[in-house]
């Protein structure tokens, strides 16, 4: 990530909307999988402890596809937050599994592990201190500002 001296720690507002964000895509893809079940189960609900099974993988691989990808899933590129190692690389699989299971007791402690962010002197949640990362907020693209190595109106090197 070339942008790491311009990238500061995400506060729990920006995170909470990411959170919501992700969890109306989930939810989507829950519905998909369930539609999938019921069809294949003849009409009938799914409870199985497979189909629970196949809706908790769906759900890590949801998030350890965009973390490892490029640190933002969905929800946190609407709100310009990233996932990264405090070196700024994308996290691993391992850290991304402690990273979901973290997250999960965090909400089961009714939510105390993302209130921590409030606590933490560098705005870190449970989820992101046992795997060793951090959530930053990405600053916004450049597409307004002026590139510094073109040169602009009535500068040397412009051509009319």
């Amino acid at each position: 990530f070339a942008d790491l001296d311009q990238t500061w720690p995400a506060g729990l507002g920006r995170r909470l909307g990411a959170m919501i964000y992700d969890a109306l895509i989930l939810m989507a893809i829950w519905m998909l999988l369930g539609f999938v079940a019921v069809a294949i189960n003849g009409g009938e609900a799914n409870t199985s402890p497979l189909f629970h099974s196949v809706l908790f993988v769906a759900t890590f691989a949801f998030f350890a596809f965009f973390w490892m990808r490029g640190g933002m899933t969905l929800g946190m590129q609407a709100w310009r937050l990233r996932v990264e190692t405090p070196e700024g690389l994308s996290l691993t699989l391992p850290q991304c599994l402690m990273r979901f299971l973290v997250a999960g007791i965090s909400f089961a402690a009714l939510g105390l592990g993302y209130w921590w962010v409030l606590i933490d002197g560098e705005r870190r949640g449970w989820s992101d201190i046992v795997s060793g990362s951090r959530v930053v907020v990405v600053p916004k693209s450049g597409k307004n500002k002026p590139d510094k190595n073109k040169p602009g109106k009535n500068e040397p090197g412009k051509q009319a």
